[in-house]
């Protein structure tokens, strides 16, 4: 039998949604302990958010949902920038603050997410890595219940989450903006869930539309009047927590549902449903959607009704190529330019653009890179950013997020520059161009999401005013920065690799139809695998470890599909999937074996 481990002590810099009270472990005996692992920048982390709400309801009283905040980028270990986060993502658990990731080692956590299970006694039952468990916690919930109430070792208790005050605004957490015909803008105003229409200042609130029946409206699309006339809406909204796409008409203010059944798409089950889209916007007739939770392109053509995806294999990373070959990564902005298309891919902090069915990067390394430096394709680096916009002389702007920056890429020269510092969190554009006395001007308005407004930057110099929020945990300027992640050392040649799975209480896995497994590998650099890369079914294989090419990165992203195993009406399948990030060094004192739990059981 597998020896009962005692689950570590929770330590940080300090707590959130407790009042600023500690918790300890021990003070929770009794009950079930739910760790989360996450960071804020995770597509998949927030998905995992919505997953446990029910679960945190159903079993009010025995289960306590901890959240351990374990930061990818050096932005997201600012404390001001996680309770604005907590605040943004509506988290109601208390959060324990990890910037040094101390909690994360010592659960021997590898991906973000990462769930562990704690029973009532204080020992480590299960660990989960990625989204779609919740079925599977449930049902593990579910049957150790049962063993802790014979036993007399659940013990219910009140919930030690203490909600955050907050103070109102006009606004609240603001996405994306695009400007109206009547010269008003509409903004996708996410933290209140609902559009905002401003007048012309930019800060006048004209009228409210859609209360209450958006969850974080991001990207905003006005289509063309002759297509608005046809379909009878005049703008599209990429309605990320509703997973949807909804219509809007503006004279009448109503709202209808466009694509998407509300709930999010698991890879491989076959329904209409749409996962987390981020952005979109008009390009090559048809509206283009960042389908960002599942880090692909689609495209949506408002006369049909027609969804399809356009680009991206579903893989997480930085790979260029033919569409259908790409890989993105949380792709969260979107800029059309005649036959370009622009898009600003988050986690690998990178400026990407379509054309002629090819992807192609003009800045970005890959998902751990990041910094804020200035100059050419080689030198350049962004940190996170939310979105992008072209102006008149075919410049791009990119609201750089985390660097709290608006920054300049000239595709003529190939340079990049900084336009405007000291802002919180940039995520969007509006680019107004005028004429008068025969001369032109371009206005532009930034979304300035973390600080609740839009605000008007200038374009024509750099300005010199960086400043930083809480701890001052901003990239200092001109430096490349990597993920903070111990990397973990193996041994050159031959490595193991084993992802581990055993389906949920109740559950079978089942491969009548074909293999239920499937495991992809890859690395940066590529040259770091000698042999044992590509795809396959088993979930267990032999890598091959070039030492000459030193340190690196092994991607792995593995699926494994369970059913219910009483079959008949009411059986339902399940996809467990995950990609991990692995930073390896490679030692003559390494391990042999990489064993990554994709879930199960300890």
């Amino acid at each position: 039998m597998t020896p009962r481990v005692r689950a570590p002590e929770l330590i940080g810099r300090g707590w959130l949604n407790t009042g600023g009270e500690p918790i300890r472990l021990g003070d929770l005996r009794g009950r079930f302990v739910l760790l989360d692992f996450w960071t804020f920048c995770c597509i998949n982390c927030l998905h995992v958010l919505d997953e446990m709400r029910e679960l945190e309801e159903k079993y009010a009283g025995e289960l306590v949902v901890i959240g351990a905040h374990s930061p990818k980028f050096l932005h997201e270990a600012d404390p001001v920038a996680l309770a604005q986060a907590i605040e943004r993502y509506d988290v109601r658990h208390p959060v324990l603050d990890d910037p040094e990731l101390i909690t994360w080692q010592a659960y021997t956590a590898r991906a973000w997410p990462t769930l562990v299970l704690i029973d009532p006694e204080g020992y480590v039952v299960a660990q989960y890595a990625g989204e779609g468990h919740a079925h599977a916690i449930d049902a593990l919930i579910a049957e150790l219940r049962k063993v802790h109430l014979r036993k007399g070792t659940l013990q219910p208790g009140d919930s030690p989450y203490v909600p955050p005050v907050v103070e109102p605004t006009d606004l609240r957490f603001p996405a994306k903006a695009i400007r109206l015909e009547n010269n008003g803008i509409l903004v996708a105003d996410a933290g209140h869930n609902r559009l905002v229409e401003l007048a012309p200042d930019g800060e006048t609130v004209v009228r409210v539309l859609g209360e209450g029946q958006f969850k974080e409206p991001n990207g905003l699309c006005l289509l063309p009047a002759e297509v608005a006339n046809a379909v009878g809406y005049d703008v599209v909204v990429a309605d990320t927590v509703g997973h949807r796409l909804a219509g809007v008409e503006l004279a009448t203010g109503q709202v209808r549902n466009l694509a998407g059944t509300g709930h999010q798409l698991m890879q491989g089950d076959g329904t209409a449903a749409l996962s987390s889209p981020w952005d979109v916007t008009w390009w090559q007739d048809k509206v283009w959607i960042a389908m960002a939770g599942i880090h692909q392109l689609w495209t949506f053509d408002p006369q049909t009704g027609e969804v399809a995806v356009a680009a991206g294999t579903t893989n997480e990373g930085l790979l260029d190529g033919s569409l259908e070959d790409a890989w993105f990564a949380q792709t969260s902005g979107l800029a059309a330019d005649g036959d370009r298309l622009w898009l600003a891919d988050s986690e690998t902090s990178s400026l990407r653009y379509v054309e002629a069915g090819e992807v192609h990067t003009v800045i970005g390394e890959g998902l751990f890179d990041f910094g804020f430096r200035d100059g050419a394709r080689e030198e350049a680096r962004l940190q996170h950013p939310l979105g992008v916009a072209v102006l008149p002389d075919g410049a791009v702007l990119v609201a750089d997020t985390y660097n709290g920056a608006v920054r300049r890429y000239d595709p003529a020269t190939k340079q990049l520059s900084t336009v405007a510092t000291g802002l919180q969190e940039p995520s969007g554009f509006v680019v107004s161009t005028s004429s008068t006395t025969g001369d032109s001007s371009t206005a532009v308005i930034v979304v300035e999401s973390g600080a609740h407004r839009l605000a008007a930057v200038s374009t024509g110099s750099t300005t010199d005013d960086r400043s930083t929020t809480g701890d001052g945990l901003a990239v200092a300027d001109g430096v490349i920065g990597r993920t903070r992640r111990p990397p973990t050392d193996v041994l050159p040649g031959e490595l193991r690799l084993e992802v581990t799975f055993r389906p949920p209480p109740g559950q079978k896995v089942d491969d009548r139809f074909g293999p239920a497994t499937q495991l992809h590998v890859s690395a940066t650099p590529p040259a770091l695998l000698k042999a044992g890369d590509g795809v396959g079914t088993d979930l267990t294989r032999v890598l091959l470890i070039d030492e000459a090419v030193g340190d690196g990165v092994l991607h792995i992203a593995a699926r494994a599909a369970s059913c219910d195993a009483t079959e008949g009406e009411g059986a339902a399948c399940h996809l467990h999937q995950q990609d991990w990030g692995v930073p390896i060094r490679v030692s003559r004192d390494g391990a042999g074996t990489l064993t990554l739990p994709l879930g199960g059981v300890s």
